[in-house]
């Protein structure tokens, strides 16, 4: 998936960009506390994508 796919799912669920770290995008879920890190590259590989909805507790993107 892209990168820029995948954060507008976590937009459009409610996450919002908390900082950019050295390696990393945060995210949060200010609703539920939760809180994880989108690497920069273009590419996320499917099973990183998954984590990175669970760990903030959103649904994860239908595959195209």
């Amino acid at each position: 998936m892209k990168r820029i796919d995948l954060i507008r799912h976590l937009e459009e669920h409610g996450c919002q960009f908390l900082r950019e770290g050295s390696d990393h995008t945060i995210y949060v879920n200010r609703i539920k506390g939760k809180v994880s890190t989108i690497p920069r590259h273009r590419e996320i590989n499917n099973w990183l994508v998954e984590k990175i909805c669970k760990d903030l507790e959103i649904i994860k993107p239908e595959s195209k």
